[in-house]
């Protein structure tokens, strides 16, 4: 400790040079200013010894009170010192750890070539950061987040490591539980859609020679009027019922349900049966259901097709059975339709408004953004805005999104709404800055297919460049169907690419896909958008409360900001609040509102004439 405040304070240096005075020089005056000089010397280096010391206890408390792990170890990976945070998590206090190679907290997951990967690259950078299996004291195995750094002499030569690592259990067990609930139907246990479509075009891709799938959409008829006659509890242990029959009758097949109810059960085969299978699948399910001592027969109504004669495409097979559900519903109930070409242009009067929608893009006056705000729960401080889609159509009025986006995606006209979009948002963008609206984001919704076709990045530029603004003034919303999309490819470098340039990234509909958490890891995003299904019945319920308070504290931990969509009630809000959510949108705070009335809401008024 002596050595480096020697070498570093001047004072020092003086004192060490009048010492010999204080006894050689024979004038006595001389002699007491050389033994003040020294005097003055040793009182600056007993000042720098206490700093350091003082500077040694604070890092040795800040060390202590840390809530992840540290340890210190020498060039043999033998443990010199662990904090309080150490035996917390491991369950060795520093008694028993120091002098122990770290060896003893592995857990036997990894193999051979994983600790050699470990080795050459903290050897080669300095550091290593990663997710390991390590043990603790009795037994039992956890994952962790490790950071290790080497620590070198002046000769670049290793002589420590200093390793910091946290318990991700819990992390890791919220992660299992918002992916289970990604892909389950909640009641039933199913495959939920987007799980049902993934099944599949896995199925799909691994046809072999002679094999078909036979694929049927089952919509229970009446279930809404036993809901209203016995309750919705009875009406769920019925299709809880009905769901664990469908799987068992077709073990080996894929089951799942839509929604409501609606299942749907693919299966392969080699056999040209699919009339006779139908048959018998609904003989089996009609047979009558005994729940609280009373026998309940439900009709059936029973879309159907086969691939690959019908389609080759996951979304066209889907598309064509719910053209067969629709038509088998209009012969009554308990029906059932296979499809067949027809049934595509027969009196669906989907056909003619894609064709109204095509003219809509064509003349550009039907078409309209709404803005829907986005706000500090607490202060309501205006904090961005999501661009939303409208289509006011001349004879039937304003159509909902819900209508028109699944048939412009379906029909190949994605790409064309996604530029008009892009466009309007900018030049309503740049009008903003230039007329004193709030300086915030405005995000716009990114299709599949503009990813696809590889010109969304000349388009945003070209923009960007028309209306002279700044990448951080738009901002980019993926819903998870198009992280899901493959036709979109591996979008991590594009995406990346985006994010350099200065566009900010967000995920809608956080929690309705099993691949989310995946590509939080994977992909450069900035933000999360929460699916008002999540928000709904909050605070009340226990389920959507647990998960909401969960994915904050998941994105809290990966630097994410997070959107509550869907919030109406000041009891949602308060709620969100006590759960750290710094961003809301929904109703509570305003709807989706047309560019001239967000102006009169936002604008700051015009300074009467003569004002300074």
């Amino acid at each position: 400790m002596w050595l480096p405040i020697l070498m570093n304070r001047p004072l020092v240096w003086v004192a060490l040079t009048a010492l010999p005075a204080c006894v050689w020089i024979p004038d006595a005056a001389l002699r007491m200013v050389a033994a003040g000089l020294v005097s003055l010397g040793l009182w600056d280096a007993w000042q720098q010894v206490r700093q350091q010391r003082l500077r040694l206890r604070l890092s040795l408390d800040a060390i202590g009170l840390a809530g992840d792990a540290i340890v210190i170890s020498d060039v043999d990976n033998r443990v010199l010192m662990v904090n309080p945070a150490f035996t917390d998590i491991t369950g060795y206090d520093s008694q028993e750890i120091v002098g122990r190679k770290l060896e003893t907290l592995a857990a036997p997951r990894h193999d051979k070539a994983f600790y050699q990967n470990f080795w050459n690259t903290l050897k080669a950078t300095g550091r290593w950061e990663g997710e390991v299996w390590n043990r603790r004291k009795h037994g039992d195995e956890y994952p962790e987040w490790l950071k290790v750094r080497a620590v070198t002499d002046r000769r670049g030569n290793i002589t420590h490591f200093i390793s910091l690592f946290a318990d991700i259990s819990a992390q890791k067990a919220r992660e299992r539980d918002l992916r289970r609930i990604g892909y389950e139907d909640p009641l039933t246990g199913l495959p939920n859609r987007r799980r049902l479509h993934d099944l599949m075009a896995s199925r799909l891709r691994h046809l072999r020679a002679g094999e078909s799938l036979d694929i049927a959409l089952i919509d229970i008829d009446g279930l809404k009027s036993v809901n209203d006659s016995l309750g919705v509890e009875y009406g769920d242990r019925l299709l809880a019922r009905f769901a664990q029959r469908l799987a068992s009758y077709m073990a080996g097949s894929v089951v799942g349900r839509l929604g409501g109810d609606e299942f749907m059960v693919i299966r392969t085969t080699t056999f040209d049966d699919h009339d006779k299978w139908i048959m018998t699948l609904r003989d089996h399910m009609g047979r009558p259901f005994e729940i609280n001592d009373q026998s309940l027969r439900l009709g059936l109504s029973i879309g159907s097709c086969r691939a690959p004669e019908d389609g080759r495409d996951s979304g066209v097979l889907f598309q064509r059975l719910e053209s067969a559900l629709y038509s088998a519903k209009r012969l009554g109930r308990n029906h059932s339709q296979r499809f067949r070409p027809a049934l595509d242009k027969q009196d669906n009067p989907q056909l003619a408004l894609v064709s109204d929608l095509r003219a809509a893009l064509i003349s550009g006056d039907q078409l309209e953004l709404h803005y829907q705000t986005q706000h500090h729960p607490g202060t309501g401080e205006l904090m961005g805005m999501e661009a939303l889609l409208r289509w006011r159509h001349p004879q039937d009025g304003v159509i909902s999104p819900g209508d028109f986006i699944p048939l412009a995606e379906r029909h190949g006209l994605m790409a064309e709404l996604g530029s008009w979009v892009i466009e309007k948002a900018c030049a309503q963008q740049a009008h903003w800055q230039n007329s004193g609206m709030p300086k915030v984001t405005v995000w716009i919704n990114i299709s599949a297919l503009q990813l696809f076709q590889g010109d969304l990045e000349t388009q945003l530029a070209t923009c960007l460049e028309r209306y002279q603004l700044k990448p951080a003034q738009i901002g980019l919303e993926l819903t998870e169907s198009v992280l899901l999309d493959e036709r979109a490819g591996d979008m991590g470098p594009r995406l990346q690419a985006l994010r350099d340039q200065g566009y900010a990234i967000a995920i809608d509909d956080f929690g309705t896909g099993y691949s989310s958490l995946g590509y939080l890891k994977r992909l450069p995003v900035d933000k999360i958008k929460l699916d008002r299904a999540f928000i709904r019945d909050l605070p009340h319920d226990q389920a959507d409360a647990a998960i909401v308070t969960a994915v904050l504290a998941m994105a809290a931990g990966m630097g994410l900001d997070v959107v509550a969509e869907g919030v109406e009630t000041q009891a949602q809000c308060q709620f969100l609040i006590k759960a750290g959510c710094t961003l809301v949108q929904g109703f509570y705070f305003a709807k989706p509102l047309s560019a001239a009335e967000l102006e009169q809401r936002w604008l700051p008024p015009p300074l009467a004439e003569g004002a300074n």
